[in-house]
């Protein structure tokens, strides 16, 4: 097969060159690892450029940079998502980081003791492979979504820009997390608006104000895998999505937004919530979150969770594989971009010790 790579083998090939593959990328070159990023966007941060206009990350400034260089905002505010893509593409280029832009990978295979790729460029081969896909790799909508009747336009949170892209008439959100509370926010203005699910906890905006340090080191070094409580949060963070921050539920009731309980399911083509009733809209905005696509992946790589199975991102069932920026890959700040870092210099110095063979534990 031809290849437009200037090389055919590497050490490690990233896949991903958003916030984690970059934080990963960073240490590697550290380390002076023969390594390439691979991402499939056109632009370092346009997976960030391409989402809903009004977006805003919901964490802080102050904890929003990545190892090495803090956010070039006061602290308090909330970087726009542009702001976000901006600084991300500095950061490849401040550390000059070897990002192959507009490639996507096709296929990944066990070729002996390594792996080969299939890619848009082409095929090549790596000793190992870092998955930092990100946290929002395949969206998710409820089987039922099918059933809706044609005329209601569906999309999920990860396909909505702007409220004027879309038609007139009545707009159902579904999924109170914080995506679908922004999303429900933005376009109350326009459009009548509902919004239906069980909102997830919200974080006060004066615990953020007054404690936003202490918060942040709560939610990085005690809401992990290794606790008893961080556990119990990471079921109901990928099953659920995170707690509402920096958007209120409250502010749903001021800007008018009718809150409604769950979807339950659909008839007549139209959705029924779990209390019977039938709902008349135009629009259903499924802001249901994400879960892993692995199918592109020719061997096993998931537990009964479908999750990666393994320890703080180093695959327990394909040794040289590892996986970065994964939701509560370790802690609730696992798919955060002012978390990753830890997780990526985990994986790296997990890479570094394992230079003369397979990571220790997977020999």
């Amino acid at each position: 097969m031809t290849t437009n790579f200037e090389e055919k083998h590497w050490r490690t090939v990233v896949i991903g060159g958003g916030q984690a593959g970059l934080a990963v990328g960073r240490s590697l070159a550290g380390q002076g690892d023969d390594f390439v990023i691979l991402d499939a966007s056109e632009r370092v941060g346009d997976a960030w450029r391409t989402r809903w206009a009004s977006l805003r990350l919901f964490t802080p400034a102050e904890h929003d940079g990545l190892p090495g260089v803090p956010f070039p905002a006061p602290a308090g505010t909330s970087p726009t998502k542009d702001e976000l893509a901006d600084y991300i593409a500095a950061y490849a280029e401040r550390f000059d980081l070897p990002v192959r832009s507009g490639v996507r990978v096709l296929r990944l295979d066990r070729a002996g003791s390594g792996y080969r790729l299939l890619t848009t460029e082409g095929e090549l081969t790596a000793d190992r492979v870092v998955l930092a896909t990100g946290t929002h790799p395949s969206p998710r909508r409820p089987r039922f979504a099918d059933e809706l009747a044609p005329e209601i336009r569906q999309l999920h949170s990860f396909d909505y820009r702007s409220p004027d892209a879309i038609g007139p008439g009545k707009v159902l959100v579904v999924g109170a997390g914080t995506s679908g509370v922004q999303i429900a926010l933005d376009l109350a203005e326009s459009h009548a608006t509902s919004i239906a699910g069980r909102p997830t906890p919200q974080i006060p905006e004066l615990l953020l104000r007054h404690l936003g340090g202490l918060f942040w080191w709560f939610i990085s070094h005690v809401l992990t895998v290794r606790t008893p409580m961080g556990r119990k949060a990471r079921g109901e963070v990928r099953g659920s999505g995170g707690p509402l921050i920096h958007v209120p539920a409250g502010e749903l009731d001021r800007a008018g937004v009718a809150r409604l309980p769950r979807v339950a399911g659909v008839q007549d083509g139209r959705p029924v919530l779990e209390d019977g009733r039938v709902l008349d809209v135009d629009t259903v905005i499924w802001a249901t979150g994400f879960q892993p696509d692995f199918s592109w992946i020719s061997f096993p790589v998931t537990d009964d969770s479908g999750w990666p199975a393994g320890d703080r991102g180093v695959s327990s069932l394909a040794p040289g594989l590892y996986f970065v920026g994964m939701p509560f890959q370790f802690g609730l700040t696992s798919g955060l971009v002012g978390g990753v870092g830890r997780d990526a210099a985990f994986v790296a110095e997990h890479l570094g010790r394992a230079e003369s063979g397979p990571p220790p534990g997977l020999r």
